[in-house]
């Protein structure tokens, strides 16, 4: 056979040349590969170098078999299997064991005795095959097999014997070597079609269902995948318990974390097209007792609304918001527990700002949205940029807005203090329930009560509530008992205009009676009356009720508004506010 079009691919050779793309145009023409995919996969093959198919593998983008397929049907050669593979090894004169092992090679059955079948994942190696030639002075046939198979034709000819005859039951293998097969074969297992396959369709439906986690958990009846819609976790789909591993390496390995890891929690992040939708996705990885959880936290950039007037704020605690962070100095806070969009909230309280005439800076961890002229940095632990580390350097870069992601200690709060007191708008999140105990938090976290009220505008405390499908809700009435006593809902809403609803359920929102979120809010603004309660040492009860007094809603009466309204159930606000209703 001629090798005229086996000659390799150099790492530095044009990307448009005409063997590259033809591997690339084979794939898409399958179906195996979207065209942006491949864009990436050239890209990335321009930088580090190698052969296109094994950057595919690498990047998870392309199952060993498909690229196999189609380079046999580019160089026009035969593509073998394991059936393909002698049951003895075969003896070459010319050729060591050694030499077979380190450029992974496997000689094949031939009934032309003047010429040699060789099975191996870089056919398109020129040097390679005349070295075959050279070596054994027969004419060489090269063959295709994905590195899979002949990892384990090889393991099966040349090394299991070896094994047998010097490892005794009482000696102990090599533990460097075990684990380096073991992630060997979880990689192969992370390459599977089927295991892709079967990733991307997970991943996929988080748009369908709107999900914002997907959890994937190993139990002992199977693998449970489960999304989270609108707040809940819906009923798992369960798979085969078999393909945990497989998975879990698969996930781990788009997310550059270390797949022979399963002692130690992991976390990693992954950016991905799936149906025209850039998703940002953050993976957490949690050792358990029958294999690893798997939780990914979905950011789909298409469905960010960072818009004030739409994330839910009634029209009189959207204007008293609004004032508070255009001042020019001071901290404002938003409190709530993880996953009430709390940084949402803050990217659209930067989006109010003039990012053009005013220098704003970021410090997050992660950073979940990329924001227009504005400065965003990733904190990175591992190599000491903390949170504080971070501060410092940004108040050398002249800021006149600082966002840090979370205020988590002591020392990341006393300098957000001080670059409040020098005059920078500071704005942050805490985790906190309720409005007033972001300000006990603050005091626990060592910030003097003076410093306090000198600094802090305002805090913000938000929760999210699902809200009613508007294609099966139905008109209800409200107990006279609920609205006793909520003076503020019946200022701030007239009554005559309630149309509350309940939730009902439908095809439409998979019959939960809900279908989408919105928020709610409780504002504390820092005026005379709440600083000299915090100067006189006032707790968090005491100080609720000096700014209750002031006009201050809380969350549960902000809720009963959306109810009133017809937005939310009243089982759903009594769910996210429990506790503030019974006080």
């Amino acid at each position: 056979m001629p090798h005229a079009s086996l000659e390799p691919i150099a790492p530095d050779a044009d990307l448009m040349s005409p063997a590259r793309m033809r591997l690339g145009e084979l794939l898409l023409s399958a179906g195996r590969l979207e065209r942006r995919d491949l864009d990436n996969a050239l890209a990335a093959q321009s930088s580090v170098g190698g052969l296109l198919g094994a950057v595919l593998i690498q990047l998870g983008l392309v199952a060993e078999r498909d690229v196999a397929q189609a380079l046999a049907e580019q160089l026009d050669i035969p593509l073998v299997g394991e059936d393909d593979f002698p049951d003895a090894p075969a003896a070459v004169s010319g050729l060591n064991q050694d030499y077979l092992l380190r450029h992974r090679l496997v000689p094949l059955a031939s009934d032309d005795p003047g010429l040699l079948r060789v099975a191996m994942s870089a056919p398109q190696d020129d040097f390679l095959v005349k070295a075959l030639a050279l070596s054994t002075g027969l004419r060489i046939e090269p063959c295709i097999a994905t590195e899979t198979d002949l990892r384990n034709a090889q393991q099966r000819l040349y090394l299991d014997d070896v094994v047998e005859a010097e490892t005794t039951p009482d000696e102990t293998l090599d533990t460097n070597g075990r684990d380096g097969e073991f992630v060997e074969h979880l990689r192969d297992l992370a390459s599977e079609a089927p295991v892709i396959t079967l990733v991307n369709r997970i991943i996929a439906k988080v748009i369908d269902l709107r999900a914002s986690d997907i959890h994937i958990e190993a139990f002992e009846d199977g693998l449970h995948l489960r999304y989270r819609v609108d707040g809940t976790l819906l009923a798992p789909e369960i798979e085969a318990v078999s393909l945990a591993p497989a998975v879990t390496s698969r996930i781990k390995l788009l997310a550059h974390l270390n797949i022979a890891e399963r002692r130690l929690p992991q976390d990693g992040r992954i950016r991905t097209r799936v149906k025209g939708h850039e998703l940002d996705l953050r993976v957490s990885t949690l050792p358990t007792l029958h294999g690893e959880s798997v939780v990914i936290r979905v950011l789909d950039r298409a469905s960010v609304r960072l818009d004030l007037e739409r994330m839910g704020f009634a029209d009189d605690m959207l204007a008293a918001f609004r004032k508070l962070i255009a001042l020019p100095h001071g901290i404002v806070l938003v409190t709530g527990p993880t996953g009430s969009g709390k940084t949402t909230t803050l990217y659209a309280a930067l989006g109010q700002l003039d990012a053009t005439s005013t220098k704003i800076l970021t410090v997050e961890d992660p950073v979940e949205y990329q924001l227009a002229c504005i400065n965003q940095l990733q904190v990175q632990p591992q190599i000491g940029l903390s949170f504080a580390q971070a501060l410092r350097a940004i108040l050398r870069q002249d800021p006149d807005t600082i966002l840090i992601g979370e205020m988590r200690d002591t020392e990341t709060a006393r300098i957000a203090v001080q670059s409040a007191l020098t005059g920078h708008r500071v704005l942050s999140t805490l985790h906190t329930n309720t409005a007033t105990t972001a300000i006990t938090r603050l005091e626990d976290m060592g910030i003097e009560r003076y410093l306090i009220t000198s600094t802090v505008s305002g805090v913000l405390a938000q929760r999210l509530v699902r809200r009613l499908c508007p294609q099966c809700k139905r008109p209800t009435r409200l107990p006279q008992a609920v609205l006793a006593g909520c003076e503020r809902v019946a200022k701030a809403f007239d009554l005559a205009q309630a149309t509350p609803h309940a939730a009902v359920g439908c095809s439409s929102c998979r019959h939960t009676g809900y279908h989408g979120r919105t928020a709610i809010h409780e504002l504390l603004v820092l005026d005379g009356a709440c600083k000299d309660a915090i100067l006189a040492g006032a707790d968090a009860g005491r100080l609720q009720a000096v700014a209750r007094s002031a006009g201050m809603r809380s969350l549960h009466e902000d809720g009963l508004l959306k109810v009133l309204a017809g937005e939310t159930s009243l089982e759903e606000v009594l769910r996210v506010t429990r506790e503030d209703a019974d006080a």
